[in-house]
């Protein structure tokens, strides 16, 4: 789960410091116009301190808390004038090796290392296109009706629900008639925001999969066109979004405080459908026996009602 400090980082550097979207002649968040690997590599640096880099400086007073480029091109073995244009979006055709070497001088995860490939060659190895579903519609409904006890949904790249089962709406969207985008309501959703203990977190990993799905697929309009949504509608959204922190989230535990039920902890699992790479399966589980456990029974056996469905946000309003 990202969002946390790892070992070796620092705090991230404020937003204006990391890169500021650029924004359009009407107000609106343009993302073509931004360099998001040199913005990506900026960020790693700046987040990384010369002491856990091994560069230990006696007396020496730094501007920025973070690895200078020449500093950093020095323990990834580059030159400091290739490693500038790298950083500048002016160098094409970057070897494995370079690749390698940064990550590894940058200390990078998994999921950073892939969105730094991703990054630095756009258009390579993207999976299917979003908004491009091959798998037929009854078939997923089929499987997610094999899964009636347990929460589950189909999502898209951009997180709009593709299908779910009822206890799946009911555990996540009990006060919406019909499937919302999970992304937006978490920031733009009052309801959706208080059913998350720990709102801040679950608000990260949200933005560091957005951040991830921009990379993957950078011209797709759902997805481009909702982070954009999100960077004029919510300062939060454009604070956390500044920290360029990535993550898959494939597996996260959530502690939700559900109003029909209670308070509950699922564990949260996204596996991408082989037939369709473009579409994703989640479930929440929760462990056998547990308070848990009884209380997603409870919500099982509740009958559902109609619910207004959620309000769209006036442009520039953060809905708390």
């Amino acid at each position: 789960m990202t969002g946390a400090g790892r070992a070796g980082r620092a705090h991230p550097a404020r937003p204006e410091a990391v890169g500021t979207p650029a924004i359009g002649t009407t107000g609106t968040v343009i993302l073509s116009l931004m360099n998001p690997l040199g913005e990506f590599l900026r960020s790693r640096r700046g987040a990384l301190r010369p002491l856990d880099a091994g560069l230990i400086r006696y007396g020496e007073r730094r501007r920025v808390p973070g690895l200078r480029r020449e500093e950093l091109a020095q323990l990834a073995g580059v030159s400091v004038s290739y490693y500038t244009r790298l950083e500048q979006g002016q160098a094409n055709n970057v070897s494995d090796e370079v690749l390698h070497a940064i990550a590894r001088a940058l200390r990078l995860d998994g999921d950073e290392r892939e969105h730094l490939f991703t990054l630095a060659r756009p258009g390579r190895d993207v999976p299917t296109r979003p908004g491009r579903a091959t798998t037929d519609p009854p078939v997923l409904h089929q499987m997610l009706a094999m899964m009636p006890d347990v929460p589950a949904m189909v999502l898209t790249p951009a997180t709009e629900v593709h299908t779910w089962n009822p206890l799946g709406h009911a555990l996540l969207a009990w006060h919406l008639d019909r499937a919302p985008n999970m992304s937006r309501a978490v920031f733009l959703d009052p309801r959706t925001r208080d059913l998350y203990a720990d709102w801040p977190t679950k608000a990260r990993s949200v933005v560091a999969y957005l951040r991830m799905a921009t990379g993957r697929y950078p011209h797709d309009a759902q997805v481009v066109g909702l982070v954009e949504e999100l960077l004029s509608l919510c300062p939060e959204f454009t604070e956390m979004w500044a920290e360029h922190s990535v993550s898959t989230c494939e597996t996260m535990k959530l502690d939700l405080v559900h109003p029909v039920v209670g308070p509950l902890t699922v564990d949260q699992c996204t596996l991408r459908l082989e037939e369709d790479p473009a579409l994703m399966l989640a479930t929440f589980t929760v462990e056998a026996g547990s308070p848990s456990a009884t209380a997603l029974r409870m919500l099982a056996g509740l009958p559902r009602r109609p619910a207004a469905p959620m309000p769209v946000p006036r442009r520039g309003l953060t809905v708390r």
